[in-house]
């Protein structure tokens, strides 16, 4: 890393159609850069195969401050994809990893960047409360964060979102961990180093529309969780197990029944029940295995996480080819 008067601050933003909040994001990121003039900043925007002009919208952000660099991705790669590709680009002494939405108060970066000169590497928001935002979506998140946090031991800290900032030696450790189906929340909680949380609330959007539907959002949940826990591979075994010693115990009480009382009346309906009860159980665990084999499948691939198509006031930097093909400018 060049020699600096100043340490580097590297901010990571993923946008997806987010033409409508690009100017009002960099006039935000602008105050923050004011109010830390000890530190040099790098605002590193992914352009994650946007739909609309939010790369024009970039271009011309950049033009007028060129500490905001553009990625800009060959499609749509998703959350973790998006800033993959910004950490790989980073040069920063500690990085700050947020939405393009303005959901991620841009004025509690001072804070983390306080907490930071303290000593924490890995400093996050937690989230208090989500304003603007519907019942369903808090509920499904309530949900996501208590069940990841039950199946992961506790590594994955409840109401903590992406949000957070970042020691240079924490993110360069996340660098080299070459999973496909890549979790940054998970990653983050489990490399550990010294960390602590900051309560906000989270406010609604600025303008446009959150990509994030329920179906998008159990997708990365249930990601999340198989990737960082092997609790639903042991429920398979402990509900095998479970139904092999209900099954002795019922035969036991059959016989029982039987020698006392003689044949029970034949029971149709219960026998269908149970049959569709143990398939019901049974085609769960075959999910659940699936699930699994498919994280297999999409690393024996090695596939890139992601995929550059342009660079933006960025160089190239040395392995690149392995998954980019970005022509620089």
């Amino acid at each position: 890393m060049a020699d600096r008067s100043k340490r580097l601050i590297s901010i990571i933003i993923p946008a997806y159609n987010e033409r409508d909040n690009v100017d009002e994001l960099a006039r935000r990121l602008r105050g923050v850069f004011d109010a830390n003039p000890k530190y040099d900043f790098e605002t590193i925007i992914i352009e994650n195969g946007s739909e609309d002009d939010s790369f024009d919208k970039l271009m011309a952000v950049h033009q007028a401050d060129s500490r905001f660099k553009i990625i800009q991705l060959a499609r749509n790669f998703r959350m973790d994809g998006g800033l993959t590709a910004g950490l790989h680009y980073a040069d920063g002494d500690a990085a700050v990893i947020m939405t393009a939405d303005l959901q991620d108060p841009p004025e509690l970066i001072s804070q983390f960047i306080a907490k930071w000169e303290e000593g924490y590497e890995n400093v996050y928001g937690i989230v208090t409360r989500r304003v603007g935002t519907s019942a369903i979506r808090r509920m499904n998140s309530q949900l996501f964060y208590y069940v990841a946090n039950k199946l992961t031991g506790g590594m994955i800290p409840r109401n903590v979102s992406d949000f957070r900032l970042i020691d240079r030696k924490v993110y360069k450790t996340i660098n080299v961990m070459d999973e496909r189906n890549r979790f940054l929340r998970g990653l983050f909680a489990w490399v550990g180093f010294k960390s602590i949380g900051i309560p906000h609330e989270r406010p609604p959007r600025v303008a446009g529309v959150s990509g994030a539907h329920t179906l998008k959002v159990l997708e990365l949940a249930l990601k999340g969780i198989f990737a960082h826990s092997y609790v639903p591979l042991k429920l398979i075994s402990t509900t095998g197990i479970g139904l092999s010693v209900l099954s002795v115990l019922a035969f036991i009480g059959l016989v029982i029944r039987t020698l006392v009382w003689g044949v029970p009346f034949p029971g149709f309906g219960t026998i269908v029940a149970l049959i569709l009860l143990m398939f019901g159980i049974l085609f769960t665990m075959l999910g659940i295995l699936a699930e699994y084999v498919g994280l297999i499948y999409e690393e024996v691939k090695r596939r890139p996480n992601f995929v550059v198509r342009n660079l933006v006031g960025l160089e190239k930097t040395a392995g690149d080819g392995a998954q980019s093909a970005e022509a620089s400018r």
